[in-house]
């Protein structure tokens, strides 16, 4: 049961910040399984190439409409750094393994993202408060039980793909709040996901992926709902939740996109899910009640 005052945890938080956890958690929850619809017709890191960019350059174009300033150099370096590995490690690895893994496995691995963040923070000094190691801790054991319930196999490479799509995408998160800031508001992640646009077209010419554009309409329609729902709502939810938020509720995603992955595959994939699954989904849930449960909801931590 979730307690009266984690619900009060809820209600306390700014609409924007509950709006930003509801698209990263819903959203993203959906979108590892419209990336293997999208990989239907485009190669891995060129999907990504097309998809940052064009969503990148919408962003770019209507900030400056608005009359948003022009990022200085320093701000385009730090774009290329975090987006670099953010989206041309992070995401670009995890298209990367989904030729080969399964992508109920893909949302499960990236559970252990909070720890790294954790992990990560420690180098600057920075030490998470008692009930988010908890938290996370919790979490984690649920994603684990959910993995002793399944029968998922996958690649060496798809494996490797994953590891270094978890380390990129954690360390970028850290050096965009370290001292690699990004510039203000939503252009600031306009520039990310331009840059990033960019390290993944390099990563495509390196592996030697075709760039012909594919003609099935249903990949064209899941590739519109990377750019639209992935990365201009929920990618830019992200970066807001990282700047106004706590690095652990910034990744509370990667605790509940297991579970919306497990609701999608009954509901849309009629696939069949065992008590034991539900059991463990119920403990990822426990962990992300005890993040909200007792804390601000905002913080710089």
């Amino acid at each position: 049961m979730i307690s009266t005052e984690s619900l009060g945890a809820f209600r306390r938080m700014p609409a924007l910040i509950l709006g930003a956890l509801l698209a990263t958690w819903l959203i993203w929850g959906s979108t590892y399984l419209v990336i293997r619809f999208a990989l239907a017709g485009f190669p891995p890191f060129f999907m990504m190439t097309t998809r940052f960019f064009c969503a990148g350059g919408l962003l770019f174009a209507w900030q400056l409409a608005r009359g948003a300033k022009w990022p200085t150099r320093v701000q385009w370096r730090n774009a290329l750094l975090v987006g670099t590995l953010m989206l041309g490690g992070g995401m670009g690895g995890t298209a990367f393994a989904e030729q080969t893994i399964a992508s109920g496995l893909v949302v499960l691995f990236i559970a252990v993202i909070p720890l790294l963040l954790i992990v990560i923070n420690l180098a600057f000094a920075i030490h998470p408060p008692r009930r988010e190691l908890t938290a996370v801790c919790v979490g984690v054991a649920g994603i684990l039980m959910l993995t002793q319930g399944a029968s998922l196999r996958a690649s060496p490479k798809g494996l490797i793909a994953m590891s270094l799509a978890c380390s990129g995408w954690s360390l970028g998160s850290v050096l965009s709040r370290r001292g690699f800031e990004l510039a203000p508001g939503a252009i600031g992640f306009a520039t990310e996901m331009l840059c990033g646009g960019l390290a993944l077209m390099l990563m495509s010419a390196l592996a030697h992926e075709s760039w012909q554009l594919p003609a099935q309409p249903g990949v064209w329609l899941a590739w519109s709902y990377l750019v639209v729902f992935g990365s201009l709502i929920a990618f830019s939810a992200y970066m807001l939740l990282l700047a106004r938020t706590s690095m652990s509720v910034a990744a509370s995603y990667t605790l509940v996109n297991p579970v919306v992955a497990l609701f999608l595959g009954v509901t849309l994939g009629h696939e069949t899910v065992t008590a034991w699954e539900w059991c463990a989904s119920a403990v990822v849930m426990m962990g992300v009640v005890i993040l909200f449960t007792g804390r601000p909801a905002q913080g710089s931590t």
